[in-house]
């Protein structure tokens, strides 16, 4: 099949696309079936059609559509900026930003130095490490979405979920500029980590001046179809710039989108992009699963087994040591990691940029751990968020608002805040689902 898709030249390239979008549609009916997110059906669905199985999109073809993670992964970042409200960090952003960093960065700690015990190089476990520290947010909101789930436990996981992948890009940055100043040296000197540091500087003002100009061109009376080119330009171009620079778009976009949704105040673009960017994402997680390399999981199999739990275990014990630094209630302390388990989306997308930057063998490896965890932490961990919730006295029972412990803890949070913990979860919840879990993404 692969071979006559070849051979019609251009056809075949429209050809597979079709195959791509259309095999990922089919797997979510199953995965739909069995209450799984729409990433995993994506992504097993790549794995069918991919070179390993039923070889119906050929390899030269996967190999030229690196444009598409470059193009999804900017959408994606965009789409995170308008988490970063200023309204909403200043009522009680300090709280949030310590548990995000705790949680996120103490995973991250725990995975490097695991597998730098194991032997594996600095480059590889700090990829690895910084990747470890992204949440995939979708499958903990349709959770709460489905019990109806209020509260300030709800309140706190939907606030830090939008942070979580912030300090992930954030992380993989710092860790893919080491990785790039030491690449070919076997030394790393301060100006070789300077100068890739200054390019993330430089493409994160490039991203908020984007931004800022984009929010200018458009106005009332500007056309949504107008509107959505812009849009697209805006994003399209910062991401080509910093591709140039041989930077990750990530940072850049989000910044974009941060300073866009903050100039304007306006959140309707980002619904327009929602309804323009599905294709382009089922084709991002379908291809990334035809990258996964089936034989190759074998010898990432005990590496992989660690990074699965060791991630699990430092994103429960940075939750718990972040709840107490700010002084949370005995809910959040004891159940918030476990609604941080589900991992795709951005992870995914930082474990293919990873995978140029390392050596041909130990980048493959990176990014077979990376999928073949992400689809055993997408079936985990709606099972996981949903005990959370449950645990923590979020789910109402029959004619109460919320649960005892959800009171309590409301109390608490207001004690340590001085004010109610941001909007109603269930607004908020409302708006990530139409943004994020529709898709499985981010």
């Amino acid at each position: 099949m692969a071979l006559f898709i070849t051979n019609l030249g251009a056809a075949g390239i429209i050809l597979s696309i079709a195959i791509m979008l259309a095999s990922g549609f089919l797997l979510t009916r199953i995965t739909k079936r069995l209450h799984l997110p729409n990433v995993t059906g994506y992504i097993i669905a790549g794995v069918i059609i991919g070179p390993w199985c039923l070889n119906l999109v050929p390899s030269e073809y996967i190999n030229q559509m690196d444009f598409v993670t470059d193009l999804a992964l900017a959408f994606i970042a965009f789409g995170v900026g308008k988490y970063f409200r200023l309204s909403s960090l200043k009522a009680n952003g300090k709280n949030m930003v310590i548990l995000t960093l705790f949680e996120s960065l103490t995973a991250g700690v725990f995975i490097t130095t695991a597998m730098l015990l194991l032997g594996l190089s600095l480059s590889f476990s700090l990829l690895l490490g910084a990747i470890g520290c992204a949440t995939a947010p979708a499958s903990t909101i349709m959770t709460i979405r489905q019990y109806k789930a209020k509260g300030p436990f709800i309140d706190t996981i939907l606030q830090v979920v939008a942070l979580d992948d912030a300090v992930a890009l954030v992380a993989f940055s710092v860790s893919a500029a080491f990785v790039q100043a030491s690449s070919g040296t076997g030394s790393v000197t301060v100006s070789q980590i300077a100068l890739p540091v200054l390019f993330n500087v430089a493409a994160l003002a490039i991203g908020a001046v984007s931004g800022v100009v984009l929010s200018r061109l458009i106005h009332k009376r500007r056309s949504k179809d107008h509107s959505l080119v812009l849009a697209c330009v805006t994003i399209m171009g910062v991401a080509g710039i910093c591709t140039s620079m041989n930077v990750s778009p990530l940072l850049a976009c989000m910044a974009s989108g941060t300073a866009y949704v903050n100039a304007s105040g306006n959140k309707h673009l980002f619904k327009q992009l929602n309804q323009f960017t599905p294709p382009l994402l089922v084709m991002f997680f379908v291809l990334s699963g035809m990258r996964l390399a089936i034989p190759s999981l074998a010898a990432a199999g005990l590496i992989g087994v660690i990074y699965f739990l060791i991630r699990i275990a430092g994103k429960y014990a940075g939750s718990s040591i972040g709840a107490a630094v700010i002084h949370a209630s005995p809910e959040i302390r004891r159940y918030f990691g476990l609604a941080l388990i589900p991992q795709a989306g951005v992870s995914i997308g930082l474990a293919v940029l990873g995978q140029r930057m390392l050596p041909t063998e130990s980048g493959l490896m990176l990014s077979t751990i990376i999928l073949s965890s992400g689809l055993l932490y997408e079936m985990v961990g709606p099972a996981c968020s949903k005990a959370a919730i449950k645990l923590s006295g979020s789910i109402p029972a029959k004619g109460k608002a919320t649960g005892k412990p959800a009171e309590k803890a409301a109390e608490k949070l207001a004690a340590d805040t001085g004010k109610e913990a941001g909007e109603s979860s269930k607004g908020q919840a409302d708006e990530m689902v139409s943004a994020q879990a529709r898709h499985a993404v981010v």
